[in-house]
């Protein structure tokens, strides 16, 4: 970061040096990384005892085999509020915003290299959960294909889940700028409220991250439903709930930059 701050001048920075900058901080923890692997590994293992488990052929293989991405998720958008509350925990924050006052630029490059490193982390999560928990059934069912109908899209989708979550945790933050809090913020709207709004009312909790993900991103198959008003939630389709973690963090994102914006450091 020295060195590319020596040659471009304070203020000068666009978005491919402010990428480049965080590109260099993101690269030389060694936190990250293991973070990402300890993410990649837990989901492939969860994938892979799943499907040493299951006795049902008729049940939907892919989702089973994806059932790891679901708890990962907490790991990526603990990684992305870190990306972001890191900095202002060490004093790091300004000298950042010296070399780049622009701070919607700052934080579009922290969403653009994180973002990209999260996204290709999920989705190798997803690939190889797929093919691992596929690997592992046994009770003579066959492992599912990536050319069965909605199966590649179902991978493809839940890598793609990984990263809107850590997004979400970046731009959580920003908002919040403190690590615990923002932490504690992202554990309850993605893992606690989801099953309490759900006992309530399950119309809206068709719509909170955990459900989107595990019911709608990584399905093939309609959710199986016994009889009676309330046997069933209301289920976005896999583009829908797409569009929804979208908008969560675009929204969590707009937030951040907002107040990023007015804000003393």
């Amino acid at each position: 970061m020295t060195t590319l701050a020596a040659r471009v001048p304070a203020g000068r920075f666009r978005l491919r040096h402010a990428a480049r900058m965080e590109w260099i901080k993101l690269r030389s923890l060694r936190s990250t990384w293991w973070t990402l692997v300890i993410t990649v590994a837990g989901a492939i293992g969860i994938g892979v005892t799943v499907g040493l488990n299951t006795r049902d052929a008729g049940g939907d293989l892919t989702n089973n085999a994806l059932a790891g991405i679901v708890p990962a998720l907490l790991l990526s958008g603990v990684l992305g509020v870190l990306t972001m509350t890191s900095e202002y925990s060490s004093g790091l924050i300004r000298t950042t915003l010296t070399a780049i006052p622009r701070r919607g630029l700052l934080l579009a490059a922290k969403a653009a290299v994180f973002g990209a490193v999260a996204l290709a982390a999920g989705e190798v999560a997803s690939f190889i959960s797929f093919f691992a928990g596929g690997a592992a059934l046994r009770h003579g069912i066959a492992a599912p294909t990536l050319g069965q109908p909605g199966v590649l899209r179902a991978v493809l989708l839940a890598g793609t889940g990984f990263c809107l979550i850590g997004l979400f945790g970046l731009g959580l933050g920003a908002i919040i700028r403190h690590s615990g809090a923002a932490i504690a913020v992202l554990v309850g709207g993605v893992y606690v409220g989801p099953p309490l709004i759900g006992a309530v009312a399950h119309q809206v909790a068709a719509y909170t991250p955990i459900f989107i993900i595990a019911n709608s991103l990584s399905t093939t198959k309609p959710l199986s439903c016994g009889t009676g008003p309330s046997a069933c939630p209301h289920l976005l389709s896999a583009w829908a709930g797409l569009g929804v973690l979208g908008l969560y963090a675009a929204a969590a994102l707009g937030l951040g930059w907002w107040l990023l914006a007015r804000r003393d450091t």
